[in-house]
C-alpha cells in the first residue's frame, strides 16, 4: 500500500513563470501557485525581468499581466514565442483591461481583474491538463 505524504513534502514538478507588477498580486499568485497548485513559482516584475529569469529554465506555464511597464504583456508573449522550447507552454493573462479581441485572435485565455480565487484555480489546472 501506498504512503501518502502531506502535499508540503511532495516534490514539485512544476515552474510557473507569474509576471505581475503589482507587488501584492505577485505575491498571492506566488502563493496560489505554490500553495494550491504545488509548483514552483517564479515572480517577475516586468517583461525584461521575465526574460532575465527565464535563462536556463523552461517554465511549464505562463501567468501574466497585460499591464506591465516597459512592455505589455502580449509584447512579452511575443518575444517568449520566438523561444523554441516555449511555444507549446500554456498562458493564461490577468488583467483589469485585457484586449479581448486580440487574446481571443491569439487563441490565449484570460482572467479579469479582480477575479474570484477558485475561478483562477480551476483555470489553471485546466490549461496544465491540456
Amino acid at each position: 500500500m501506498l504512503e501518502s505524504r502531506p502535499l508540503e513534502e511532495l516534490p514539485r514538478t512544476r515552474t510557473v513563470l507569474i509576471v505581475e507588477d503589482d507587488r501584492d498580486i505577485g505575491e498571492f499568485l506566488v502563493c496560489v501557485v505554490e500553495d494550491e497548485m504545488h509548483a514552483h513559482a517564479l515572480l517577475a516584475r516586468d517583461g525584461h525581468e521575465a526574460l532575465e529569469c527565464i535563462g536556463d529554465r523552461t517554465p511549464e506555464f505562463l501567468l501574466l499581466d497585460y499591464q506591465l511597464p516597459g512592455m505589455n504583456g502580449l509584447e512579452l508573449y511575443d518575444q517568449l514565442q520566438n523561444k523554441e522550447e516555449l511555444k507549446a507552454v500554456p498562458t493564461l493573462f490577468i488583467s483589469a483591461n485585457p484586449p479581448r479581441k486580440e487574446l481571443e485572435r491569439r487563441n490565449l485565455q484570460y482572467i479579469a481583474k479582480p477575479f474570484e480565487l477558485d475561478d483562477l484555480l480551476k483555470t489553471l489546472k485546466d490549461l496544465l491538463a491540456e
